[in-house]
């Protein structure tokens, strides 16, 4: 190592600022996006009455639940920066960790972001009425707006997620308030059956609703800045995943109230169809509005979190040296962010936004199953000493595991070309491991 280029900053140096309300506010927008303004019309086309479509949403909060309460735990035994990244690397050797960080670059969290910038740029435009033509430029400055202010530390970067997550809230509230008390429906279509969809299939359902609780994880891969991560984790995530759950059923009977089963099916912009009905058109600019800001604020959270996972990744040698550098003021790996906020802005260029919805997801739950699984390696090595256990182990990781397998494998099956493809980048990622590491013999054994 010549003596102009210094080290690369230990994750250790990352600045402990984050509060448990910071915290929390990270799992809250981490997790409401645009999903739970667009997602349940797609869910209602796939089940059968309003009942069977809220015990979706709750069942599906309820497993999300199981898998934050794993997490907890992974990231009470292992509180520093890099999250998944890091479970694999111990517990499966190097070449699963860059498996996760190749992919998590390449397609989970650079095409979540990707996608979700999209959905903040369409209403965007619907709120302040611009042309569609906006649509683009709106996307791009998103995702570098998220990523400039990020590099100026993890303090104002959290002060401006708070906001973001508190608005979002709000707009939840409003649509629900809205739906419930307002709109002047009759509450009993709320569980009704719909005759025109009987013998739906389960799986259809599943996705879109598993895909608004994604980013449960992105918490874990900012463990290095938070204050007291053994007692803030847990309650962080336990605290942040009931505000979802329970946001989640509220907004899906606002809208079951108001529009009735059929009427959700039949919705491409349930909650804009609702705020119409109260408000008329002043109603769906507002939450045009709300919907661009929770977008906007899971952008933030997404390429936050993926960067540290970029910088422990360079530290450990499976990435380049420059990745691994810490800002020496802000205490930010501001090149990561960099990368990774470039990346996703080239694939929302040039990818739609149903394929990266459907490459992230895949790749999102697949790589949480596998992050769960490395909860058994560390029980088996380390025992039950840990600040935090996850309760009813190892039934609930298991049920967690298996529920995300199948529904994995379901969706190969549904949908083959897509999952093929994911599939293809995740193998691609042998080669160039081992490529990697005959030329660069840093990386760990």
């Amino acid at each position: 190592m010549t003596g102009s280029m210094p080290a690369p900053t230990s994750p250790a140096t990352y600045l402990r600022s984050l509060r448990p309300w910071d915290a929390a506010l990270i799992v809250v927008g981490g997790i409401i996006g645009g999903g739970i303004f667009l997602n349940p019309g797609i869910a209602a086309q796939r089940t059968e009455s309003g009942l069977a479509l809220l015990l979706l949403w709750a069942g599906a909060g309820v497993l999300t639940l199981i898998g934050a309460l794993c997490y907890a735990e992974l990231g009470a035994r292992r509180p520093r920066a890099g999250g998944t990244y890091v479970y694999l690397r111990e517990a499966f050797g190097p070449m699963a960790g860059f498996l996760f960080g190749w992919t998590m670059l390449l397609v989970i969290y650079s095409g979540s972001s990707a996608a979700v910038a999209t959905i903040f740029a369409s209403y965007a435009a619907a709120a302040f009425g611009l042309p569609p033509a906006m649509a683009l430029p709106l996307t791009v400055g998103a995702l570098v707006f998220v990523g400039g202010i990020n590099l100026f530390g993890i303090r104002l970067g959290a002060q401006i997620q708070n906001l973001f997550a508190l608005l979002k809230l709000l707009a939840v509230a409003v649509l629900v308030v809205c739906g419930l008390f307002l709109a002047g429906a009759g509450h009993g279509q709320v569980l009704a059956v719909d005759p025109a969809r009987s013998n739906v299939g389960f799986i259809g359902a599943a996705l879109p609703v598993l895909f608004a609780y994604s980013g449960f994880t992105y918490l874990n891969n900012l463990a290095g800045e938070v204050r007291d991560p053994q007692r803030t984790l847990p309650r962080a995530l336990t605290l942040g995943m009931l505000l979802v759950i329970v946001a989640y059923v509220l907004v899906n009977v606002a809208y079951l109230a108001v529009l009735g089963h059929d009427g959700l099916a039949a919705s491409r912009a349930p909650a804009a169809d609702v705020m119409q009905q109260v408000f008329g058109p002043l109603g769906a600019r507002l939450i045009a509005l709300g919907v661009a800001i929770s977008t906007l604020g899971f952008c933030n959270i997404t390429l936050v979190a993926g960067a540290r996972v970029l910088q422990v990744m360079g530290e450990d040698g499976l990435f380049f040296r420059a990745v691994a550098r810490l800002h020496p003021r802000y205490r930010t790996p501001n090149t990561a962010l960099l990368l990774l906020s470039g990346w996703a802005i080239v694939l929302a260029l040039s990818v739609g936004y149903g394929q990266l919805l459907d490459y992230a997801t895949f790749g999102d739950w697949l790589a949480c199953a596998v992050g769960v699984a490395t909860l058994f390696w560390y029980r088996h090595r380390d025992g039950g000493d840990a600040s935090f256990k996850v309760p009813g182990y190892p039934w609930l990781p298991l049920l967690f595991v298996g529920t995300v397998a199948w529904v994995v494998v379901m969706t190969a099956r549904d949908n083959p070309r897509n999952a093929g493809i994911v599939t293809l980048i995740m193998a691609a990622s042998v080669p160039v491991y081992a490529v990697w590491r005959r030329l660069f013999s840093r990386a760990h054994p």
